[in-house]
């Protein structure tokens, strides 16, 4: 006699999103791109997500984004010249050893809470350890963020061995630490909420020197599905 045996096979359903990607080609002191806050930058906790690719390697500072006030580096994330990943906040940064960047693309994320302190990063989705950093602090409003450059003055004073070259987007900010279940999220391309102080997909960027944005596709899995397949089988 044949009966029917059903077998249940999950299907995973994919696409893609447009999104805008910054170049920066070149070593250079004249590059950089500002990126207009969607509210003021007066944070008491943060993360910052974005998605970087470059081949400088060796004993080189790379600046990843910078936000400065009149005053102080408020909020400068860098890969070292030993190659950790760091954060600052108007003073002595905090540190991790993780795996250097790469030309292939990183999905690099930085959270921080100034009632506990709390710090930690994010490599596509693997966290480290929590550090203990700038306690009670608070992240000043009134500057401007650049990606690009490092500005040891208010927008000025760069250093073409310092810069970026490679590239960088989908930056978003938000001021809040997020869930490490969300974080993960973004870096497999789920949808997950926008960023409310910087929203890549819709702050305004303001492009200086030779820095090219182009269009690329975000991968991005939209949910899996159950496909049931009838077999008549003998038994």
């Amino acid at each position: 006699m044949r009966l029917p045996v059903i077998l249940f096979l999950i299907t995973a359903l994919a696409g893609s999103v447009p999104i805008k990607t910054l170049v920066f080609p070149t070593e250079s002191c004249t590059s950089y791109v500002e990126m207009i806050p969607q509210k003021p930058m007066n944070l008491t906790a943060f993360t910052l997500c974005m998605r970087v690719a470059t081949e400088l390697s060796g004993q080189r500072e790379i600046i990843l984004f910078a936000y400065r006030t009149g005053n102080y580096d408020e909020l400068n994330v860098w890969r070292e010249l030993d190659g950790r990943l760091s954060f600052y906040m108007a003073g002595n940064p905090v540190l991790f050893k993780v795996p250097e960047l790469r030309a292939l693309q990183t999905h690099l994320c930085v959270t921080w809470d100034s009632t506990s302190g709390l710090a930690a990063l994010f490599l596509d989705g693997k966290r480290s350890l929590s550090k203990i950093y700038r306690k009670g602090h608070t992240v000043s409003p009134g500057g401007r963020v650049i990606l690009g450059q490092d500005p040891d003055i208010y927008l000025g004073d760069f250093d073409k061995h310092q810069n970026f070259v490679g590239e960088i987007c989908d930056v978003n900010i938000w001021d809040v630490v997020l869930p490490d279940s969300v974080i993960q999220g973004m870096f497999a391309g789920q949808r997950e909420p926008r960023g409310n102080v910087f929203d890549w997909e819709s702050t305004e960027l303001r492009i200086n020197g030779d820095v090219e944005v182009a269009i690329r596709e975000l991968y991005t899995p939209v949910w899996a599905q159950n496909v049931v397949i009838n077999i008549e089988a003998d038994v």
